[in-house]
């Protein structure tokens, strides 16, 4: 199972920073025909990414197309257990993405819209934000 982290980061260690506001940008499908949209805003882990990553290409079964939107820039430190106070930051553990409500994550193309939909279903189940489904032909419609 690959691990999802950037190659390589100009700073070791990030501040936690806050999430405000709606995403404007990565909020409409743009290169499949299908996709996941995130209703919460959180910090996605890379391991829950990977499972949906997973979860998708398995339901689509080697048919059509997948786009991840979203990749984990972001380190998460942690320190060990039973450290005393001060010494600093700990060291990285994991990486994180952080999510906008309205940030697309996923998007397949070339599949019917049942297979589509199961596929996200089963992704969304391994993510810790709530999604809903879109489909380009129904956005068409509005």
């Amino acid at each position: 199972m690959a691990n999802l982290q950037p190659a390589r980061t100009k700073w070791r260690k990030h501040r936690k920073g806050k999430i405000r506001g709606n995403a404007t940008t990565c909020n409409t499908l743009a290169f499949g025909d299908f996709g996941i949209q995130s209703l919460d805003r959180a910090r996605i882990p890379a391991n829950q990414i990977e499972a949906a990553r997973i979860a998708i290409s398995r339901a689509l079964k080697r048919k059509g197309k997948m786009w991840m939107r979203i990749f984990p820039h972001t380190p998460v430190t942690r320190k060990p257990a039973e450290v005393r106070m001060g010494s600093g930051k700990g060291s990285v553990e994991y990486y994180v993405a952080a999510i906008k409500p309205g940030t697309m994550l996923f998007e397949v193309a070339g599949v019917p819209i049942t297979v589509a939909r199961e596929a996200m279903r089963l992704a969304d189940t391994k993510l810790q934000v709530r999604c809903r489904f879109l489909a380009r032909e129904e956005l068409e419609k509005y």
